[in-house]
């Protein structure tokens, strides 16, 4: 077993714009603060227009490509007689975004802003500041410490990773334990996802400070798990399939490592499982299946395709069977979405109408104005956290 603490000044990803841009009313770009120490593009101005610069003279064609919210249609850039490659984006969506170069046919990022893994791989991001709102921000409250901890897998034959949030306080009162939620990112990210671009510590410090939120511990591991010589999961169908070596990584290995490692209050009612979009589809395949073991569910974006709840009265072993027993053993079954992504929005509304059918009760939220995003995970958990562990 390996631990370390994981540095917090990451976090501060987002923190300075909200101030510096609240005050301008000129529309100037400043430079963006998820920008990399002394780089000048790309810059934000006051009414959330982003303005890009790459330099690549020997290029004949350069574009720029962002994820949900940001440029999802690559923006011709124009050449400047010093070879810098220029454009603005006309309206780019607050919170955290991906987005990337088109240089020549070849996907590149911008060595100006910093890489987080998004996609499947390393792709540039930028901070978009959110007017009037700064619950993700790192405030002037208490903080806990993101620790990274490593641990062997029998069942992979691979060492694993997961960052593991431990409230403010848990260093100095050595005796007192916590409840636990083990929260999970999405596909093409990692186990390190919900502390960078997710800002969660930031977000459970301040609801912890606001005394809104239950100290907790928070597990962040990585939702990928194969067996050796296990194909990967590319499709949803293979989602579906490899759910379920993850379900034995957490059964037998995450969950008693974390246990053991760290000092957590006993029982389901002190345990919780939520996820966004595959992380949320995963939580649903293996949380579902073990209502012995947890007590409170959160579903952000959560990908529940297919015909998994085509006879919710069946599905997962029986679990939704008898309302009034699922009632009384699941405190919380909470599901989120934002606005503008439909398809999510849908199979949301779905999940809670075939359930709310049966008698299981459920709560809906939906985040105004955003895609399939951070925005809206980042609001999911600042909505779902303050139901925990009452």
């Amino acid at each position: 077993m390996n631990i370390r603490l994981f540095a917090r000044p990451l976090l501060l990803l987002g923190l300075l714009p909200a101030l510096g841009w609240a005050q301008s009313a000129t529309g100037d770009f400043q430079p963006a603060s998820s920008n990399l120490s002394g780089a000048e593009y790309p810059k934000i101005s006051a009414d959330a227009r982003v303005s890009v610069r790459l330099k690549a003279p020997d290029a004949t064609k350069v574009q720029v490509q962002g994820g949900d919210g940001l440029q999802k249609d690559p923006l011709d850039l124009v050449k400047d007689a010093e070879g810098n490659w220029n454009g603005t984006i006309p309206s780019a969506g607050p919170g955290f975004h991906y987005y990337w170069f088109i240089v020549d046919g070849v996907r590149v990022n911008d060595p100006g802003s910093d890489a987080y893994l998004g996609y499947g791989r390393p792709t540039s991001g930028i901070e978009i500041p959110t007017p009037n709102e700064d619950f993700h921000l790192l405030k002037a409250v208490p903080h806990g410490s993101v620790r990274e901890h490593w641990y062997q897998s029998n069942i992979t034959s691979k060492w694993r990773r997961a960052f593991v949030y431990t409230p403010p306080g848990y260093d100095e009162n050595p005796k007192k334990r916590y409840p636990i939620l083990y929260l999970l990112h999405g596909a093409g990210e990692n186990e390190r996802g919900w502390s960078l671009q997710g800002h969660m510590s930031a977000i459970l410090d301040n609801l912890i400070a606001e005394k809104k939120a239950t100290p907790m511990i928070v597990v962040m591991d990585n939702g990928y798990a194969l067996v050796p010589n296990e194909a990967p999961a590319n499709t949803p169908g293979d989602m579906v399939k490899r759910a379920a070596t993850l379900e034995q990584v957490y059964l037998k290995e995450i969950i008693p490592t974390m246990e053991t490692a760290y000092r957590t209050l006993p029982g389901r009612e002190n345990r919780a499982m939520a996820g966004l979009s595959m992380g949320g589809l995963q939580t649903m395949l293996i949380g579902m299946k073990h209502v012995d073991l947890f007590s409170h569910y959160g579903f952000f974006s959560g990908a529940i395709f297919g015909d998994m709840l085509a006879d919710p009265k069946t599905a997962f072993n029986g679990a939704f069977a008898d309302a009034k027993a699922f009632n009384n053993k699941v405190k919380v079954l909470w599901f989120g979405a934002g606005s503008e992504e439909k398809r999510f929005v849908e199979m949301a509304a779905d999940a809670c109408k075939k359930l709310g059918d049966l008698g299981i009760k459920s709560t809906y939220y939906e985040s105004p104005g955003t895609y399939h995003e951070w925005h809206t995970w980042r609001r999911c958990l600042h909505e779902f956290a303050p139901l925990l562990f009452k």
